[in-house]
């Protein structure tokens, strides 16, 4: 396995692990036998050459601190709630005036936690803490095991620690999302597509030399312009919504590509997209010929959108 591969597996994993936020608001690690703490403890000792240690261990429900360097003077508190007042909530308890000369840093493993380096927090008890340089989130530690020479003992931790017990696990998808409001939308009404993209759709099918998935596209591709309404709703909700759905089916596509029949292709990824949607925690359950039907719809515009499948030359689907 090269350096991409042991990194791409690691994202993979960090990112799965940042997904599950119980119903509290506090992390649960995937179901698994392993407390959130003690993981992040030993990734981070091992990612950045850190002594830290579990202050619950030693205190029982200490607030604002999850773990402790000695060494280095760090206090850490690990969240899936990534706000300004979780951080100024941190900062305030009267557990920091014990730890003078010491750095606090916050570790947002939910979301991206640029907007967090920009704000300017109330530090009542004056620990060392600048927002520029001691938020760290998921980004900032890939970035940093991109940095490493040798990734091969992150990947090796990552893999003992969460393994594949982790895929098998029920997680949210944009894809179940999609779905769920896919299969409220009418599809029994007419619909007329543009002569243009439907001409473009035809050369597509023929240059791929789809034969018998050529039905199942002619049948779908009518509601494209269904779709592209729904992903414009659907991005209202956050910017890259729609992209993970199409990139999501385009990996099932590239995962397949080996397969020699391009029919037996195309069935594949419908087959592997609707069995990642059943494995969705927020898919809405409903009837399975109704679930190949929105998915079908899903793949078809997905080929239509030059996400799968090779483009002949000078292909444009644009309807504008």
């Amino acid at each position: 396995m090269n350096r991409s591969k042991y990194f791409d597996y690691v994202e993979e994993k960090l990112t799965t692990l940042a997904v599950r936020i119980d119903r509290k608001g506090k992390l649960n690690i995937l179901d698994l036998h392993l407390h959130s703490e003690n993981f992040y403890m030993h990734f981070f000792n091992k990612l950045f050459n850190w002594n830290l240690s579990n202050l619950n261990d030693k205190l029982q429900n200490v607030e604002a601190i999850d773990l402790i360097d000695y060494t280095n003077k760090l206090l850490i508190q690990v969240s899936a709630t990534a706000t300004k007042q979780k951080i100024e909530s941190a900062l305030k308890k009267d557990i920091i005036k014990n730890y003078t000369g010491y750095t606090f840093l916050f570790i947002s493993i939910s979301k991206n936690a640029n907007d967090l380096r920009t704000k300017i927090y109330k530090n009542p008890n004056n620990i060392t803490f600048n927002p520029k340089t001691d938020i760290y989130d998921t980004d900032f530690v890939l970035n940093k095991i991109l940095l490493l020479e040798n990734p091969k003992e992150i990947y090796r931790f990552i893999k003992k620690e969460l393994g594949n017990e982790v895929d098998a696990v029920k997680l949210d998808s944009n894809l179940a999302s999609v779905i769920n409001v896919l299969a409220k939308e009418d599809f029994t009404s007419d619909v007329i597509l543009n002569k243009k993209v439907s001409f473009e759709i035809d050369r597509k099918i023929s240059h791929n030399n789809l034969d018998t998935a050529r039905y199942i596209i002619e049948d779908y591709k009518i509601y494209h312009n269904k779709v592209d309404k729904q992903y414009s709703e659907f991005d209202k909700f956050g910017s890259n919504k729609s992209k993970s759905v199409l990139d999501n089916i385009r990996k099932e596509y590239f995962k397949l590509i080996k397969i020699t029949s391009d029919d037996e292709l195309f069935f594949k990824v419908v087959e592997n997209v609707t069995a990642k949607i059943i494995e969705s925690v927020n898919f809405i359950q409903i009837p399975i010929d109704e679930l190949e039907l929105c998915v079908n719809i899903l793949v078809v515009d997905a080929f239509i959108r030059c996400k799968i499948f090779i483009n002949p030359e000078d292909y444009n689907y644009a309807t504008t």
